[in-house]
């Protein structure tokens, strides 16, 4: 079994605490597979609320056993490797200067808007993601 870190890094203007919406937020990745590797040709998604059967093994269970940890998280995997990720979702922010809450969209890897208390405008771009052995 190997654990593997997702990292991410973004271009952040007058917001800070970017993090996913929800407990439920989809993480979107490409695979492929450990002993062929040939690419998975979509998407694959994840949410550590969902649980599925795995009745090859020896637990009858499992969610991908991730965990959250900096900067982002830890999976743990089985025949298969993360080689990507798409950070398409809901992530939320808060104004540096006010506090004020953002709820983000990232669909074009990108997010813009305007602080009205603080009176900036602020962006979330360029967001990037580096799978590393955890």
């Amino acid at each position: 079994m190997v654990r593997l870190l997702l990292s991410i890094k973004a271009e952040l203007e007058n917001v800070t605490d970017l993090q996913p919406g929800s407990d439920s937020f989809e993480y979107f990745f490409k695979i492929q597979c450990s002993s062929c590797h040939e690419v998975h040709s979509k998407l694959v998604s994840l949410n550590r609320k969902t649980i599925l059967d795995m009745p090859t093994t020896k637990s009858t269970k499992t969610n991908f056993l991730w965990r959250w940890w900096e900067p982002l998280l830890i999976l743990d995997c089985r025949g298969l490797e993360f080689i990507d990720f798409d950070p398409t979702g809901t992530w939320r922010c808060n104004g540096i200067d006010s506090g004020t809450e953002f709820e983000v969209d990232i669909g074009e890897e990108e997010w813009t808007d305007y602080d009205e208390k603080a009176k900036l405008p602020v962006s979330v771009m360029r967001i990037k993601g580096k799978w590393s052995k955890a």
